[in-house]
């Protein structure tokens, strides 16, 4: 009698197919129907919103002191005042600031515009806070305040859809709510907060997008795809909502400065790039092509498109004006200065109706090549005693000293500094060095996860790095500040996230190994409270001797 061979044993799965405990990895269409339920959505929240209203807290701190305008609020608080009453940035007389400073506010406005050379939404946002508390200190300053309070929001929860942790996300949003860039420019009447928070929406919303679009597949299809013509769903894909509301946030840090428009254009085609592998891990063969019309054209629509009809909308002022920006502004140097000439609109009738609102578009438009050159030509000749060099600006390599009071003699406003000695006061837009050069390597590492180990989250790290920090490269020849990386400073501050979550690993049972991990990242962070600490100081406008403030001062291209 024969008997039967016995069943030969499964073959073991290697490389991609198996998960760290040996399990086989489910397709991506198994991944994505049973997608990673994140922690309890309350405990979330609350520990979010907490970290949020410390942030505020810290920022809100004698927040009208210095009494004074603080390197470019001259030109950013006036601009707002003027918006908020005129409708569109007016110039203003001399000494405008002394008496604005002692609360003597009519008067100090000419009838001409004035040049301004960046768009109005983060001026508009100023102007709400002088709406509310007047046009002082302030006033000016509390927008930024609230701003750079909620952006700490939108990190926590940021980190938090990336890694799924409630832990991580609380991490992410304390160490951006410690960063000294971040601090001081939180309280400051500068465009730069305003620029950076709504880039971090624009990202988070495409971010969210991915997950989204990939649980939306899934329930589309049925199973994997298997037919070689397939294309997959497309109709009931077009409409995306989290690229739609991510288009409206592009446009408002567009209109906030035009710094937006790289990694608007770096993560618009990563969205698309996500799309088609998400086709191609369904079974969709020939992806990249297919995704291009099906993905990539929906995306620009609902991404450039719309950011493009929100930034034409937030410079309704100026539109409502054009007429007196044809007549003061359409023959200035900065028009001449590349051979330019004289608006056309300058001298044409003006039009009614449907004409009016194409007439003031196209002086829009030769408004904007005037700005262009203004910032590509008209500045090249140009010197600044804070200006740096953009390949050196995250180790921090020139602070910018936004104000100072110096030489106060021992005996007078509190000085007790020892004979032959004085104090001073000073606020320096200066990161904190242990968020910073740690986020340098954290970078790095990013960079070797997301090409070695192919980890997609990593990759947002390093595109939103290189895409707010390279293109600076190409206009070192012009004065430009070490504080223009606050954009790039929540990628700085993702990667040392993720870092942190690979040091303390997956598992959260008691071991050597997630003990080891719990001491390095917990010395880490008390490093970061202590460094936030030690330069309190010089960020919030202290008095301090001058021996303090030299502890302070760690390198000759910090004074």
């Amino acid at each position: 009698m024969t008997t039967a061979a016995p069943p030969e044993p499964p073959q073991e799965r290697v490389g991609l197919s198996t998960n760290a405990a040996g399990h086989a990895v489910p397709s991506a269409w198994q991944r994505a129907r049973g997608r990673m339920r994140a922690e309890d959505p309350f405990v979330g929240w609350a520990s979010s919103i907490s970290v949020a209203l410390l942030a505020l807290f810290l920022r809100m701190w004698n927040l009208g002191k210095p009494h004074e305008f603080e390197f470019d609020e001259t030109y950013y608080a006036k601009d707002a005042w003027s918006l908020l009453h005129y409708g569109y940035a007016r110039d203003y007389v001399e000494k405008a600031n002394d008496h604005i400073l002692a609360g003597q506010t009519t008067g100090q406005w000419k009838t001409t515009p004035e040049m301004a050379v960046h768009p109005d939404v983060g001026k508009w946002l100023i102007a709400l806070g002088e709406k509310a508390f007047g046009m002082d200190p302030f006033g000016w300053r509390v927008s930024a305040a609230v701003v750079g309070a909620l952006m700490v929001l939108v990190m926590c929860r940021f980190a938090r859809r990336l890694t799924g942790s409630t832990l991580l996300g609380c991490i992410a949003g304390l160490l951006l709510a410690f960063d000294g860039l971040h601090f001081v420019l939180s309280r400051l009447a500068l465009l730069d907060i305003f620029v950076a928070f709504f880039i971090l929406c624009g990202v988070h919303c495409i971010v969210a997008d991915r997950d989204w679009y990939r649980a939306r597949m899934a329930r589309l299809v049925p199973e994997q795809i298997n037919d070689a013509q397939a294309w997959g769903p497309v109709r009931r894909l077009l409409f995306r909502p989290w690229l739609l509301l991510a288009g409206i946030c592009w446009g408002l840090a567009c209109g906030s400065k035009w710094e937006a428009l790289y990694p608007m254009a770096a993560f618009g085609l990563l969205a698309w790039i996500w799309s088609a592998g998400a086709r191609r891990s369904f079974g969709v063969r020939w992806s990249v092509p297919k995704s291009v019309l099906a993905d990539g054209i929906p995306a620009f629509v609902q991404i450039v498109l719309v950011g493009f009809i929100v930034y034409v909308a937030s410079w309704t002022g100026w539109l409502m004006n054009a007429h007196t920006y044809e007549q003061n502004l359409s023959a200035t140097q900065y028009t001449h200065y590349a051979g330019g000439q004289d608006w056309p609109t300058r001298t044409e009738p003006d039009a009614s109706g449907p004409g009016e609102v194409t007439q003031s578009l196209r002086s829009l438009w030769y408004y904007h090549q005037d700005v262009y050159d203004f910032h590509t030509h008209f500045l090249n000749d140009s010197t600044h005693d804070y200006a740096s060099n953009p390949g050196g600006w995250l180790l921090l390599n020139r602070p910018v000293g936004v104000a100072a009071d110096t030489d106060i003699q021992p005996g007078t406003q509190g000085c007790d500094a020892p004979a032959g000695s004085d104090c001073l006061r000073q606020v320096l837009l200066l990161g904190s060095p242990a968020i910073w050069w740690a986020g340098c390597l954290a970078l790095l590492f990013a960079l070797v996860m997301w090409v070695g180990a192919r980890d997609w989250r990593y990759g947002v790290a390093v595109v939103g790095a290189a895409s707010t920090w390279l293109p600076w490269l190409q206009y070192d020849d012009r004065p430009i500040f070490s504080f223009y990386a606050i954009i790039t400073l929540p990628f700085i501050v993702l990667a040392l996230t993720l870092a942190i979550g690979r040091i303390l690993g997956r598992s959260t049972a008691p071991s050597p190994r997630r003990t080891a991990g719990v001491v390095v990242v917990g010395a880490y962070l008390v490093l970061v409270l202590l460094n936030f600490a030690w330069f309190w100081p010089i960020w919030t406008n202290q008095l301090l001797t001058h021996g303090e403030w030299l502890d302070r001062i760690w390198f000759t291209r910090w004074i």
